[in-house]
């Protein structure tokens, strides 16, 4: 790891150690999808582990996150979007503080997951958390383009987190909802990459625009998509889920798909972000269909 520079860093204060710290947006979104994963098990649902669940899907995904702010504070700061992150602007020399905070919140939610359920969603929730603080952050986000594609695992644990929380056995369900996740996250992140290009140019970080431009990855983009949205027939061609998901996937993915059509056609730095937020309209419309249809 490249290193720190000589910046005045006194001890970590209440102040550097804020929310931002926690990713909480990230965190929500971790939480929601092994909720959606729970309802679509679930014969009853269980208001008490709902709220467990959510809380240590949360503290998994917060520990990955300050982990993250720790070992990226260098590249951080070469980029205007994440420059006035906590620990990019202060910098630390002693910097246990904030491993140690990560190791606790981890530890805390892999607990929860044991004491409230069973071992299974422990074990995804600790997956989950390593695949973006280490696979993501270490040992693939400076080496390849490929970095978001195996560290984007970590959505699709929480898929089978919340489904191990009503069933800890392997079921068909969970498995081909994992996969969506899996082919929506290049798609979803390959977007915010294109509009953030100069900044990841700047740091370095071999995100997929930087590799190959902005026509080429909007290429990928839209290939991409054709299998997440191919992939979300399956839970509905396997019997797993009816009509009203079925529907839910062809909406949403048919417009995505124009969506993503739309940036292929016209690459640049808006329309990357546009897709970016039409591929969370996506995720969004895709969870309402899957409780709707659970549920009706």
């Amino acid at each position: 790891m490249p290193p720190i520079s000589s910046i005045p860093s006194p001890a970590l204060s209440t102040k550097a150690c804020d929310l931002e710290l926690l990713k909480l947006r990230i965190g929500g979104m971790i939480a929601l999808t092994a909720v959606v994963s729970y309802l679509s098990m679930a014969e009853r649902v269980n208001i008490a582990h709902l709220f467990w669940l959510t809380l240590a899907m949360v503290l998994g995904s917060a520990s990955s996150a300050v982990f993250n702010h720790w070992y990226d504070r260098d590249i951080d700061r070469m980029m205007e979007r994440t420059a006035n992150r906590p620990l990019a602007k202060r910098g630390l020399n002693n910097s246990s503080h904030v491993l140690w905070l990560a190791a606790g919140l981890l530890l805390s939610g892999v607990s929860i997951a044991v004491w409230f359920f069973n071992p299974i969603v422990a074990i995804h929730l600790f997956l989950g958390a390593f695949f973006y603080g280490v696979v993501y952050t270490v040992w693939l986000k400076r080496r390849t383009w490929m970095n978001i594609v195996l560290g984007g695992l970590a959505g699709s644990f929480a898929v089978m987190a919340g489904a191990a929380s009503v069933n800890p056995g392997l079921c068909a369900l969970p498995m081909l909802l994992a996969l969506v996740l899996f082919f929506w996250t290049p798609s979803h992140f390959w977007s915010l990459a294109i509009h953030l290009k100069e900044d990841y140019q700047k740091a370095g970080v071999p995100m997929l625009p930087v590799v190959v431009g902005e026509q080429k990855a909007a290429r990928y983009i839209f290939l991409n998509t054709i299998l997440l949205v191919s992939a979300s027939l399956l839970p509905w061609y396997f019997g797993q889920l009816g009509m009203i998901y079925l529907a839910g996937a062809l909406l949403s993915g048919g417009l995505f798909l124009m969506e993503n059509w739309r940036l292929l056609r016209t690459p640049t730095r808006e329309m990357g972000w546009r897709n970016f937020l039409g591929s969370m309209r996506y995720l969004g419309v895709l969870f309402l269909a899957i409780v709707a249809d659970v549920t009706f």
